[in-house]
């Protein structure tokens, strides 16, 4: 889930102080993709020096240690500064996955033994691999360490490099695709399971250039100071499931599938070499970067605490004289604008059938994107992922069932869950799916949720609950970025199915939102304008929302609300069948559920757990009630199961908190302690 890059050039053919600016273009392009750490390798003559760092790539090409590496590279040169031997640079721009990026040893390029390697992906079966191979020796937390492990295995038991590749990706799960050298050898590997590598090579066929995706090279070789060098060049793209061997003496590549037979030989033969030298110019930072690994008490729940919180759920549903619920549906009495006749009917309930929407069918779909099919006969389209059930059937139904080449994306705000993320990798490499990764500064975005965090603790209102998540809001702008970038027009989200409905949330903040069945983008002109004034009067009764979040949270409201929404969504066109949906994700994917929740919805999303025990504690509700009840008046469930299932699903999510204020950093003891202490909306 990061950006690679890479630059491979033959004898003579680069000058170091042009490979510097060509890397340090590729590090500014490939930043949307990773912001959290930053790596390069370059191979020379007699060493590979490595040097990495906790910080944005934009940051890294800055620092006096990257600037002095290159320096004295040009100093080794011959007069004019052009490098007498190939000279090869591979480049990462990281978002953490797995191990801290303040360990720089877990930061790429990664170096295991003889390898040295660039890894955009998730391997979700990394800790199964160290047991079923005992010969390779873990040393670090990042699951790039078993990928470069397990290709010199198979290299050492007399594999050709090829036949390693594949015997590698055949034991491995999840998405890969990946950059790697050799310090004793001539040859280098470009392999990838998803798609997500693009290559290209100029008209002299001296510099080859490699990264993530197609729009970087795009950007990178219509730039005026490379357009010289890379005129008339052709981009294109690794398809998944394959590979290239590349020499980097002759530049001379060959392109092999994984699916290949075993002993398929490639015509580049390995050459041995002197071992050369890999010097890490950030071994002495690596202390210094070292952080404490036990989590502060302060983003640890204590018992007394954890207790107060199944207090509350018990007290909710431990009888109907607590909490009147509708007759028909559950929605309880504390839910925004309700009214019950004399029957103990809800409204939302009555009014219900007259205002469903109907499914337009597969037909509808098939026919509107059948205007997009390319060259190959298969229609293009861009296919919003989270990695929750809803956006992740999506993908399988739309490449498997329509029979599309889709393009997956993901906003990565900071509080994607790493369980969100394994999956996303599940889907696209077993489906080998393209995944665009647009991450945001995550530490920045952090922080804007912590400070708005802290600003609603003083003065706790519902209807400000949302502010938390305004900003993952900005994917809406992702979408026509990334149409502009790819030139793929229709845009298919995925999530948003019709019992997901949660408009109490606007509710609490005053908009009469109820029947509308609506988008959050088809709100009525009126609605968004209410919600505007709501915002701006809590902002003035609450100066600690005037931070440096605003112009954030202006964006999200504009990506939200102004931007024109002309998306396809999935579940507008087709049923949406909780069964069929897991059931098809778990046996086909092994798709991944949470450990402290039995509900598979919102656990890829690590707001959610926070905000619903809000709700909970405040209201008596959450959106599992709302959602539930929608569930009921289709006929999905009745009355009964649907309010065993809420009572199941509402239940605090202990470590998902604990998980959430670690990384926006908050004491969760004391907002817990406040949120319990906020009137409520039910009597107890």
């Amino acid at each position: 889930m990061c950006g690679i890059f890479g630059v491979i050039a033959k004898e003579g053919s680069l000058r170091v102080n042009l490979a510097k600016k060509m890397a340090n273009r590729l590090f500014n392009l490939s930043e949307s993709r990773g912001k959290e750490a930053s790596g390069i390798a370059i191979r020379t003559a007699d060493s590979i020096y490595i040097y990495k760092q906790p910080i944005a790539p934009s940051a890294f090409i800055k620092s006096e240690k990257y600037n002095r590496l290159f320096n004295s590279l040009n100093k080794k040169t011959d007069i004019g500064g052009t490098s007498k031997i190939p000279l090869v640079i591979l480049g990462h721009s990281r978002l953490v996955t797995n191990g801290q990026q303040e360990l720089n040893q877990n930061n790429q390029p990664v170096i295991k033994d003889n390898a040295i390697g660039v890894h955009n992906g998730i391997i979700v079966n990394d800790g199964t691999l160290w047991k079923k191979f005992p010969k390779i020796a873990k040393m670090y937390d990042v699951d790039t360490e078993v990928f470069l492990s397990l290709i010199q295995m198979f290299d050492k038991e007399g594999c050709s490099l090829t036949d390693s590749a594949r015997n590698t990706f055949r034991n491995i799960e999840g998405s890969v695709s990946a950059a790697v050298i050799f310090n004793n050898n001539n040859l280098s590997l470009l392999l990838t399971n998803t798609g997500s590598l693009y290559i290209c090579t100029n008209s002299e066929g001296n510099v080859l250039l490699f990264a993530s995706e197609k729009y970087i090279l795009k950007k990178f070789t219509d730039d005026i100071n490379f357009k010289k060098l890379f005129k008339y060049c052709e981009i294109s793209q690794v398809e998944p499931g394959c590979g290239y061997i590349v020499d980097i003496y002759s530049l001379q590549k060959e392109l092999f599938r994984f699916c290949d037979d075993i002993r398929k030989e490639a015509v580049l033969r390995k050459i041995e070499l002197p071992k050369m030298k890999v010097i890490d110019c950030a071994s002495d930072d690596i202390q210094k970067n070292r952080m404490p690994e036990l989590i502060s008490r302060r983003y640890s729940l204590r018992k007394e605490i954890k207790d107060t919180m199944s207090d509350t759920w018990r007290r909710v549903y431990s009888g109907s004289d607590i909490l009147k619920r509708c007759k028909k549906c559950i929605l309880p009495e504390t839910m925004p604008f309700i009214e019950s006749d004399k029957d103990g009917v809800c409204n939302y309930c009555k009014i219900y059938e007259s205002r469903k929407v109907k499914k337009k069918g597969e037909h509808a779909l098939r026919e509107i994107l059948s205007k997009y099919e390319n060259k190959t006969g298969k229609a293009e389209c861009l296919v919003a992922i989270s990695g929750g059930r809803d956006s992740s059937f999506g993908l399988h139904y739309i490449k498997t069932r329509l029979g599309m080449r889709p393009v997956a994306f993901t906003y990565d705000w900071g509080v994607v869950t790493d369980l969100a993320r394994r999956n996303q990798a599940r889907l696209c490499s077993k489906l080998g799916v393209e995944h665009i990764i647009i991450s945001a500064d995550i530490r920045r975005k952090r922080e804007y949720i912590r400070k708005n965090i802290e600003a609603w603790l003083k003065k706790p209102e519902l209807g400000m609950v949302p502010l938390w998540m305004a900003g993952d809001k900005q994917f809406y702008d992702c979408a026509h970025k990334l149409r502009c970038q790819t030139g793929i027009k229709p845009v298919i989200f995925c999530a948003g199915n019709e019992f997901e409905e949660a408009n109490f949330k606007l509710g609490f903040a005053g908009i009469n939102d109820r029947f509308t069945q609506a988008t959050l983008t088809h709100i009525p002109w009126f609605g968004k304008i209410k919600l505007a004034a709501y915002y701006g009067r809590q902002y003035l009764e609450n100066l600690a929302y005037i931070n440096s979040s605003i112009l954030d949270t202006l964006h999200a409201y504009f990506c939200t609300f102004m931007l024109r929404d002309d998306y396809l969504y999935l579940y507008h066109y087709i049923d949406w069948d909780e069964k069929e949906i897991l059931s098809t994700l778990i046996k086909e994917y092994n798709w991944e559920i949470a450990t402290d929740t039995k509900s598979t919805w919102r656990i890829g999303d690590g707001t959610a757990p926070f905000y619903n025990y809000v709700y909970l504690a405040i209201a008596g509700f959450t959106e599992f009630d709302t959602f539930r009840s929608k569930q009921i008046r289709e006929g999905k469930l009745t009355r009964k199961e649907a309010f065993e299932i809420v009572r199941e699903d509402n239940k605090p999510r202990f470590e998902s908190i604990e998980w959430y204020a670690q990384k926006i950093g908050f004491d969760c003891n004391r907002a817990i302690t406040i949120i319990n202490s906020v009137p409520k909306l039910y009597k107890l």
